[in-house]
């Protein structure tokens, strides 16, 4: 799998659409904001899906070869898949259910103005 593989794999789920995620390409729910596939830190052999801490362990545990974190993601529900995966069937699994847990999620909250002006009397 490649990164382009895994954006049009992305792109092809309801309500998505090409987005950032800390100023890196990603992929997120179009209704809400939520990017669920983006780019990480380790671009050239991995990309980053934010899936919930459960199961972010059980894919370690069940293939460090394709799923493992970085000390960067520990702690937090995300994880990074290797491009050369010998299971992309379970990686393309894993992509519809990071969209699923993403466009579950309430909407993305957007700074408006700066909140923390002062009040001019």
């Amino acid at each position: 799998m490649t990164w382009e593989e895994a954006v049009a794999q992305a792109l092809a789920l309801p309500d998505t659409a090409r987005s950032t995620r800390y100023g890196k390409p990603a992929v997120a729910v179009a209704s809400n904001g939520r990017a669920f596939l983006s780019r990480g830190h380790e671009p050239r052999e991995s990309f980053c899906l934010a899936l919930d801490r459960d199961t972010v362990e059980m894919l370690m545990e069940t293939d460090p070869d394709t799923f493992y974190q970085t000390p960067h993601y520990v702690g937090w529900p995300a994880i990074l898949v290797r491009y050369d995966t010998s299971d992309p069937d379970r990686v393309r699994t894993m992509i519809e259910r990071a969209r699923d847990q993403a466009a579950a999620r309430k909407p993305v909250r957007r700074a408006v103005g700066n909140r923390h002006a002062r009040r001019r009397s």
